[in-house]
């Protein structure tokens, strides 16, 4: 492999591992709060068609993004609502979120459209851009350092650099806040939390809101920036392979970063080298598509067992008389 086809594969890896850093950080904090969800491909998927409805109806992403994020929140506060307010079963709420945003995304598209489930193309102000960095220009004769800059740290959309600015930012929350710390020990103990006078239902439905507006972050970057448009379950999974990673990287900001960039490795891998011969024999293409998903499986039967999650995670907290 030479040096511009690896460059190459890594720009892909941020693209890709980006609307599953976003997903994974949504997770992370609402399972720190003790609210498992399941439903971060539902609220991913939403966001990601009534983002690219929006702008394609009003000509501008910043609106699509809007929409994407709120629709994506008003979800989470159904979960957030039968989860917390009324004490349900998490998994089940966040299962029934997926069911719900596969089918309403595709009955809506094709009540407004007529085109199969999916909205028309987004061009011009309907998407995000590439951002060119200052001095990429003057880096792009500079042997090694130039193809670098200009092309794996410059030229992203905003969302990408947004996303990657959040994993510092949700360390520095949960770990050197006063919320971070009483967001943390909700997860582990809310009863010590509510002893000091702290309302644990606020503090798990600010955890579900955050984790929801990231989710709308994510699904609005899948369908403006990753792709032009809204396709029928676009999201392709990308909801579980967070969570995934949000095991492996034991509920740490820093952690689901690395992780989320290897499962972006490998679906930058599965789309750059297909029918790859080694001998005689050609993997197939549908080996290296399955990839991400196999490591998916690796992770959760190799790991489950190891990570330790929040101790107060996926129980209702039932305030004591």
């Amino acid at each position: 492999m030479d040096f511009m086809t690896l460059l190459q594969v890594l720009e892909s890896t941020i693209r890709l591992a980006t609307p599953l850093l976003l997903a994974c950080l949504a997770g992370l904090y609402s399972e720190r709060a003790g609210i498992f969800d399941i439903g971060l491909e539902g609220k991913m998927l939403v966001a990601a068609f009534f983002s690219a409805a929006v702008a394609y109806q009003t000509g501008s992403v910043w609106l699509g993004l809007l929409a994407g994020i709120a629709s994506s929140m008003a979800l989470a506060a159904i979960h957030g609502l039968a989860s917390i307010t009324f004490r349900g079963n998490q998994l089940i709420s966040g299962v029934a979120i997926n069911f719900l945003a596969a089918g309403m995304t595709v009955l809506v598209a094709q009540d407004w459209f007529q085109q199969g489930g999916r909205t028309p193309s987004l061009i011009g102000g309907a998407r995000f851009e590439p951002i060119t960095l200052p001095f990429t220009e003057a880096l792009a004769d500079v042997p090694v350092l130039g193809p670098i800059y200009g092309g794996l740290i410059s030229s992203h959309t905003i969302l990408v650099y947004v996303a990657f600015a959040a994993v510092p930012l949700t360390w520095w929350i949960l770990y050197r806040t006063r919320f971070g710390l009483r967001l943390r020990a909700v997860g582990e103990n809310p009863e010590s939390v509510d002893t000091a006078g702290v309302s644990v239902v606020g503090l798990r439905y600010a955890a579900v809101a955050i984790a929801g507006l990231l989710c709308g972050i994510a699904g609005a970057y899948l369908a403006t920036a990753l792709q032009a448009g809204f396709v029928k379950d676009m999201t392709a999974g990308r909801g579980f392979i967070a969570l995934a990673a949000l095991i492996f990287a034991k509920w740490r900001p820093w952690y689901a970063l690395w992780a989320t960039l290897l499962f972006g490795l490998l679906q930058a891998i599965s789309i750059r080298f297909q029918n790859i011969p080694v001998g005689d024999f050609v993997i197939p293409v549908q080996f290296m598509e399955a990839l991400p998903y196999i490591l998916t499986i690796i992770i959760l039967a190799g790991f489950v067992g190891k990570a330790i999650p929040p101790r107060a995670g996926g129980e209702p907290y039932v305030k004591e008389r």
